[in-house]
């Protein structure tokens, strides 16, 4: 029996849960990582289902930004209580912990959880950590990490923040010259943390080391009072986060102790000597880690979306293409699903991009662990290029699954404007997109000068074996020839990015001619990642039940032909692909929504989105929008009269007096 059909619920989304051609439990282990992983989620739900404290009062949409703050705060006061779904060693399992209790407009001390932990973790020496971090687990230190000023972001190097070692006092000075180098944006700096891992170029025997990190306490531990020479306080609003205190900081020839400094990997002698790390790149492993965390969680944003677009398009009803047959499921409009299904496809071809690359990043933290850092420079790029990549797709995803919903999406009723709100955010922290797909196209500019093993890049030098695609059927489009078709164009838009950077450079300076090609190195850059996503999705997939493979295939499809599809002009260049060729993909697209259709709400059930989670009245798992839409109006303050005091203050005054002189 289908655990999402209850009595109750409404018959239109019933019928579609009776159509699934898939085990959906299966789905769901499999989308999940396996059944353990599946079993961790729902513990978290049931124990966020048996703890009210840890829920919201009433509708987040409603609450002022001060109810927010509070409602956070409060929710936060609770896991303190039941702090035992915190265990910093199944960081999976905590993340979901702290994502449903807070969700999306109310993460207040997220930071503290997902980098000031992470960084303390990967950053601080075996000593530091015995000193501070089971303060910081037990909740005694409320951490936060500031690197972002007023005006730099991601050009490190020019941070303004400096740390300066004094060797008679053992001490660093941290001090912020301008304005425009005050910390600004770190979550939860505002008000509620007392220490903070601070980013500061480092400067000791008169010589600017470069950006380091520094831990700091900056309010006092009793009083939580900001400790002298400190200035901090809340930048105010966002277009989302509100529940979060994202705060600015300014140091004014700021004291810490030389042991302040996290020195797993460099060091500062007590005469001022500077002890480099290992590796350069050492200091990129807390990047990949909170990135390759990103790249799954923006996935998961999308899967929201579609969910809630998916579920309310099989029961909202809409035209007549049959007189008197009554109105049929917007689900069943072909446009409908082709603005849906592609989106659905890459939530899934992004989450299994995400679960790749922490796969990764564990086998590179266990060699760094080693000393070796030779994977580091690939999977910074590649993490950086899947961040990119993603979050502005999911971006674009999420405005689609709105405009699917018609004028309901417009309504924080949807869930859609705030989830919308919160995930756009994601293309500028951690990284503003551009910047990043240039660090990759940067990356691979060196491997087509001089080429390196793997998987990754390995394409790149690997000469074609063929002159044209092999593709006759999309039907018979094997996953080889489809990577051999990928692999050929993006080795071309790479190597004509290399090609034209060259040939600038020969008249221009570096930075004159890197800046001429920038618009075909993030192109380049897109590539290469997109490449990179089609290979484990196919590679995953075949993996999957075999049940539930076929659906899973027809998603992939969708996903691989529309892009090509898409992007035919760099198919048909050099007349590796005919017209014809583009035509089979063009059926091939016709073909998987017809292959999906029956599956869809099935598809969605399979990502296993909490209620808590998806916060949407119009992706309710029941179907029963439409009571539920007005059920939604009751909290409405404006609702708790029937005049309101804005109507007697200011018009009624004006409308007697007109009816007066009448």
């Amino acid at each position: 029996m289908n655990q999402y059909i209850r009595d109750g619920d409404n018959p239109d989304i019933t019928e579609e849960r009776l159509k699934a051609t898939f085990d959906v439990d299966r789905f769901t282990e499999f989308y999940h990582g396996g059944a353990k992983r599946l079993k961790s989620r729902r513990e978290v739900e049931k124990y966020i289902e048996d703890h009210k404290e840890l829920q919201d009062t009433h509708p987040t949409p409603f609450m002022s930004r001060e109810e927010l703050i509070d409602n956070s705060v409060r929710k936060l006061a609770g896991m303190a209580k039941y702090h035992k779904m915190i265990d910093m060693t199944n960081i999976e399992k905590t993340t979901y912990f702290l994502q449903l209790v807070h969700v999306r407009d109310s993460m207040a001390f997220s930071l503290h959880y997902l980098m000031f932990l992470p960084v303390l973790q990967s950053q601080a020496s075996p000593e530091q950590l015995s000193e501070w971090m089971p303060k910081s687990l037990s909740g005694t230190i409320i951490g936060t990490y500031a690197q972002t000023e007023m005006g730099h972001g991601t050009n490190l190097s020019k941070l303004e923040t400096t740390a300066t070692y004094d060797p008679k006092s053992q001490e660093f000075v941290l001090h912020t010259p301008t304005i425009s180098g005050a910390k600004w944006w770190p979550g939860s700096l505002g008000k509620f943390s007392n220490h903070a891992i601070i980013v500061a170029n480092l400067w000791t025997n008169g010589k600017c080391e470069g950006p380091h990190p520094f831990f700091v306490e900056i309010r006092d531990p009793v009083t939580h009072k900001a400790l002298p020479n400190l200035k901090l306080g809340d930048i105010g609003p966002k277009l989302s986060l509100n529940g979060s205190d994202n705060g600015y900081l300014m140091f004014d020839n700021f004291r810490i102790p030389r042991n302040n400094m996290l020195m797993r990997h460099s060091k500062v002698l007590p005469d001022g000597t500077y002890v480099k790390p290992p590796h350069s790149k050492l200091a990129y492993g807390g990047m990949v880690f909170v990135r390759s965390m990103m790249v799954r969680d923006i996935a998961n944003h999308l899967a929201n979306a579609v969910t809630i677009a998916t579920r309310y398009s099989s029961v909202r009803r809409q035209g007549e293409p049959v007189p008197g047959a009554g109105e049929v499921k917007i689900l069943d409009y072909q446009t409908q699903q082709y603005r849906i299904f592609p989106y659905m496809a890459k939530a899934i071809a992004f989450r299994i991009a995400g679960e790749e690359l922490q796969n990764i990043f564990k086998k590179v933290s266990k060699q760094l662990r080693q000393g070796e850092a030779s994977l580091l420079p690939d999977i910074h790029a590649l993490s950086s290029g899947l961040k990119a990549l993603v979050t502005f797709e999911v971006q674009g995803g999420i405005e689609q699954c709105r405009l699917a919903c018609g004028g309901h999406g417009y309504s924080h009723a949807s869930g859609i404007p705030e989830l919308s709100a919160f995930s756009c955010g994601s293309c500028t922290y951690e990284g503003d997109n551009l910047v990043l797909l240039l660090q990759v196209a940067k990356y691979l500019m060196k491997v087509c000068a001089q080429p390196v093993e793997g998987e990754i890049c390995g394409y790149l030098h690997k000469k074609s074996s063929n002159t044209i695609s092999e593709l006759s059927s999309h039907r018979t489009y094997s996953d080889h020839q489809i990577i051999q078709d990928w692999e050929h164009v993006t080795r071309r838009v790479v190597l004509q990015a290399f090609q034209k950077l060259q040939a600038e450079s020969a008249t221009k300076q570096k930075h004159e001619a890197w800046n001429s090609c920038s618009v075909e190195l993030c192109k380049a850059a897109r590539w290469h990642v997109r490449l990179y996503i089609v290979r484990i999705l196919l590679a995953k997939i075949s993996t999957a039940p075999e049940d539930v493979r076929p659906v899973l295939r027809a998603l992939a499809k969708l996903y691989i032909f529309d892009l090509q599809v898409s992007n035919k002009g760099h198919f048909v260049e050099d007349r590796y692909m005919s017209s014809q060729q583009i035509d089979q993909l063009k059926s091939g697209i016709s073909e998987a929504l017809a292959t999906i259709r029956p599956d869809a709400v099935s598809i969605v059930d399979g990502f296993a989105i909490h209620e808590f989670e998806l916060k949407s009245v119009l992706g309710r798992r029941d179907g029963n929008v439409y009571p539920a839409l007005m059920e939604w109006t009751k909290h409405s303050k404006l609702n708790q009269k029937d005049v309101p005091d804005a109507f007697e203050k200011y018009l009624a005054p004006i409308m007697e007096k007109i009816r007066a002189k009448i």
